[in-house]
């Protein structure tokens, strides 16, 4: 039957049936998006206490090994402190998996360091989704890791008992320094798998939810245009003067016209990203309650996003070896010119390029983490008030070295800034990224026996300088 057919035979009740339908839609899009964002933020909390499990055992091995070869008493007190964060944990997910009381697994939880706002939602998502494929493989990882801890808290034991029967000799030092040292290279295997698998599982999610979005928001579109062709149609046909039809058929148009509008402003944009989601659901009047939640969510994904990528970029570059081969440096650029160009301001930059070398032999995967960095950071920390925001990328060679330089007028580096820039985690704004760029960056540029300098003036502008050999 033609679509002009179907629309003709739609009589009232169909038209609330479509009312319906969109309602409908509408109101599993608000379930949906509220309880898929909620699933996030709390894997977000579980990184984030990974963070914490991770940083209490690491800090708990240094201490133990301080005591086993100063036997200083104080050292034995901050390694039991330190290792009750993973300790915590641990008894949190056995009580847990236990279906056990609430409270003990709480205080489990903020011994690990876990914020208190998030613990509630984290016993909700393991209790409620502790069968779904990432996250039971995720909680694996976490039995694992617990499982090491409990070995690395039975070696502490027994170096205490030895150093106070004063029994502890040379050869103990060193077997039990080894076994520390194999119990804490496990346990990083483990934290990162942690990380990862919970990252990965974001990102399915975030697929599913746009996808989602889609299939609704196409639903609420589909339902509108057939609701506003019957009022349009309902409108000509209701009117028997050629003049009076003219003038309502203009106003229908005009509401037609309203509606395509807000359809490609408002269930447009949610379709392109997550972001434009979430910044739409904020405008829904129905969800007030939940506007300044969905606000520090878009943040923390943003951010999220950015350190796991800054994290598998680190993993990748510590982890693979240097692999030789012919790379176009202008193609990495324009590559990475096109992948920041979600970056605020990035559209008012001017960037320019010069290229006196183009074909090198080097390892992509490194190159391409020096270029993303160096670009990243240049955009990041450009100057708003300057006229014109300006970068220029050269390559060069010169002797047995090649040259790329990154040259921009941004906010430029105080002096007591520019001797940690370089440091893991530090981060001069806290808001323009994870701290873990520049490090990375240097990293990579170490891994091909390359080196970086940088000139800097606060309100002026930087220059970075990476130098790599010819191979």
């Amino acid at each position: 039957m033609p679509k002009t057919k179907i629309i003709e035979n739609l009589k009232l009740p169909n038209v609330y049936i479509l009312l319906l339908i969109v309602f409908l839609s509408c109101a599993f899009l608000i379930f949906i998006n509220f309880y898929t964002i909620k699933i996030l933020s709390v894997n977000r909390a579980y990184v984030n206490g990974e963070s914490h499990y991770s940083k209490g055992q690491k800090d708990a091995v240094r201490h133990l090994i301080t005591y086993l070869y100063t036997e200083d008493e104080e050292q034995w007190k901050l390694y039991q402190e330190e290792l009750k964060v993973p300790q915590g944990d641990w008894i949190a997910r056995i009580v847990l998996l236990n279906n056990g009381d609430v409270n003990t697994v709480k205080n489990g939880l903020r011994d690990g360091r876990n914020h208190e706002k998030d613990l509630d939602d984290m016993i909700w998502l393991f209790r409620n989704f502790k069968s779904v494929s990432f996250l039971a493989k995720a909680i694996n990882e976490w039995e694992q890791a617990d499982n090491l801890v409990n070995e690395l808290a039975e070696v502490g034991k027994t170096i205490d008992k030895k150093i106070k029967t004063s029994s502890l000799s040379e050869a103990d030092q060193k077997n039990f320094l080894n076994l520390i040292s194999v119990i804490s290279d496990k346990l990083t295997i483990n934290e990162r798998e942690f990380s990862d698998i919970l990252g990965e599982g974001t990102r399915v999610i975030k697929d599913q939810l746009i996808f989602t979005n889609i299939v609704f928001i196409l639903i609420i579109v589909s339902s509108v245009c057939i609701y506003y062709s019957i009022m349009v149609k309902n409108i000509i046909i209701s009117k028997k003067e050629v003049e009076t039809n003219n003038e309502n058929l203009i106003l229908a148009n005009k509401e037609l016209d309203r509606f395509v509008y807000s359809a490609s402003h408002d269930l447009r944009s949610p379709i392109t990203s997550l972001k434009g989601l979430i910044e739409i659901t904020q405008m829904e009047d129905d969800l007030g309650q939940i506007r300044e939640y969905l606000n520090l969510m878009k943040l923390s994904l943003i951010k999220q996003d950015q350190f796991i990528s800054d994290i598998i970029d680190y993993s990748k570059n510590k982890r693979k070896g240097v692999v030789l081969e012919y790379i176009s440096l202008i193609s990495l650029f324009e590559g990475a010119i096109i992948q920041h160009t979600h970056i605020k301001n990035s559209d008012r930059i001017i960037v320019d390029i010069e290229i006196l070398v183009d074909v090198i032999k080097s390892d992509s995967l490194r190159l391409k983490i020096i270029i993303h960095n160096l670009l990243s950071n240049a955009i990041k920390y450009a100057d708003e008030s300057k006229q014109e925001m300006r970068i220029l990328i050269k390559t060069y060679s010169e002797g047995d070295f090649y040259k790329i330089e990154v040259i921009d007028n941004g906010i430029g580096i105080k002096p007591e800034f520019k001797e940690h820039i370089f440091e893991m985690f530090y981060v001069i704004d806290s808001n323009k990224g994870s701290g873990l760029g520049l490090y990375i960056l240097k990293e990579a540029v170490k891994s091909l026996n390359g080196s970086i300098e940088i000139e800097s003036e606060f309100a002026v502008g930087s220059k970075f300088v990476v130098t790599i050999p010819r191979l």
